[in-house]
């Protein structure tokens, strides 16, 4: 029995060896015959039957929306299309700093760069951050899992800024492990606990948001499991509704008694708004400013979500860009500019969209989707290939479970120290020693439209105080 046993395996490893040898020997007369009867099949096929259709098809209708229509006709549900729109919109890489060489002078770089940023200064207990960077509203439960929460929650706090809570459920050790606490109240019924809105130390009245606006939605208990579940008060086979309004047949009165009820409830946080950019954002500010808000958050239609239907994500709003230039203008023209904060996010994704931002006016930045993907940045292959990398964070994902807490503590902390290093590194190129120092005047654009929009030069013509001034107007 031995001896079949080892003349067998000598066969199998002779074959073996007799086939590679032949291939290696063949490899080019193989090669060609394939590549000859491909060609053949390519170049003498009608157009219906060819494979080269694909190229005209899919330069014509373009791959995503064909793989996007083939899941509409698996399903015949709704898309709900992770990280937002996919459409390139106007954005702020056509906007530069003007660094300074002659007068003024750079900073020296061992000098400090005061960062600091306060969100709703008329407040009786205003919002006091290190940095200008919040982490955006990813709800846990709804989006992302226990141990990213908290991740982001002890990042923020060894950064000195908040994190915001999103329309989730509140995690217990997540309050404990954040330093600033932004309790997002939202169109649900899990929000609205008094003990949870006494602890925050920022109170966000969801209005929208850009990706979704103010539509509402229902979770099913399969897209919604564990603990979180619990926290949102949940039944066993009950669905997490979200609602499409705050009130029955609502108004603005009753948004501003709510803002009003909020305020006194919390002892005197900043209680501000967050909305999508839409196109009546003037109407839209002054509708806020009679609830008497101390904040508002504009979302631009770059802005993500773990899911949205692509109508809402790709054809609804306006850019980032445009809202910011937008709301700061009506703010000032409400004489509300140095009263109500200005928060804006959606599309930002490195120190020098952040910046740009606030040279613009905006007092600070929500980060999403970068702080998103760099919290999981050493721990995505646990997924790949396979799986795409948010699998790690989603609180349905596949590899959840296998996300280290203190993995993401680390990197998402490294990510903000990096970012305002950075930042303050540009501060200190344009001759200032403080962030609030920045302003338009600071940045031009090389493209003339932009340049108009927004109210700052030209980069093709000579920059004079009075040409700045001029567009501005």
């Amino acid at each position: 029995m031995p001896n079949i046993i080892y003349y067998l395996t000598f066969g199998m490893v002779a074959i073996i060896f007799i086939f590679f040898f032949f291939m290696l020997l063949g490899w080019r007369w193989i090669l060609k015959k394939v590549v000859k009867k491909a060609g053949t099949i390519i170049l003498t096929d009608s157009y219906q039957e060819n494979i080269m259709e694909l190229m005209p098809g899919m330069r014509h209708m373009g791959i995503q929306n064909v793989l996007e229509n083939s899941l509409r006709a698996e399903t015949g549900d709704v898309l709900h299309r992770p990280l937002g729109s996919s459409k390139k919109w106007p954005h702020i890489d056509s906007i530069t700093f003007i660094p300074a060489q002659t007068t003024p002078f750079p900073v020296d770089g061992d000098e400090d760069v005061d960062v600091q940023a306060t969100i709703g200064p008329k407040a009786k207990k205003p919002l006091q951050l290190q940095i200008p960077l919040m982490i955006s509203g990813m709800a846990y439960g709804i989006a992302l899992s226990e141990e990213v929460r908290l991740s982001l929650a002890q990042a923020a706090s060894n950064v000195g800024t908040a994190i915001n809570s999103g329309e989730g459920a509140v995690l217990p050790e997540e309050l404990e492990k954040a330093g600033k606490y932004i309790l997002q109240f939202s169109k649900t019924e899990w929000s609205k606990d008094k003990n949870l809105i006494k602890q925050a130390d920022m109170i966000e009245i969801k209005l929208g948001q850009g990706a979704l606006f103010g539509t509402g939605g229902k979770i099913s208990p399969k897209n919604l499991t564990g603990r979180a579940r619990e926290l949102m008060g949940l039944k066993e086979n009950e669905d997490a509704v979200i609602h499409d309004n705050f009130f029955e047949n609502q108004t603005l009165k009753d948004l501003k008694e709510l803002t009003e009820q909020l305020r006194e409830l919390t002892g005197g946080v900043p209680i501000g708004v967050k909305m999508g950019a839409g196109g009546k954002i003037e109407e839209d500010i002054d509708h806020v400013i009679e609830m008497g808000v101390d904040y508002i958050a504009i979302d631009g239609a770059q802005a993500a979500t773990l899911g949205a239907p692509p109508i809402l994500a790709d054809d609804m709003g306006i850019p980032t860009l445009h809202a910011i230039a937008r709301a700061v203008n009506h703010l000032e023209k409400r004489n509300m500019r140095d009263q109500i904060s200005l928060i804006v996010s959606g599309g930002l994704l490195v120190p020098g969209h952040f910046l740009k931002m606030l040279a613009l006016g905006a007092d600070a930045v929500y980060v999403g989707s970068a702080i998103l993907f760099t919290v999981a940045h050493s721990q995505t292959l646990k997924a790949m290939p396979f799986e795409p990398p948010t699998q790690v964070v989603w609180n349905q994902g596949k590899y959840k479970d296998q996300f280290k807490i203190e993995d993401g503590v680390k990197s998402a902390e490294k990510f903000f120290t990096s970012s305002v290093e950075e930042m303050k590194m540009a501060l200190r190129a344009m001759g200032k020693r403080s962030l609030k120092e920045l302003s338009k005047k600071d940045i031009v654009s090389y493209d003339e439209l932009t340049a108009r929009m927004v109210g700052i030069p030209f980069s093709f013509e000579p920059w004079t105080e009075q040409k700045l001034e001029k567009s501005a107007e």
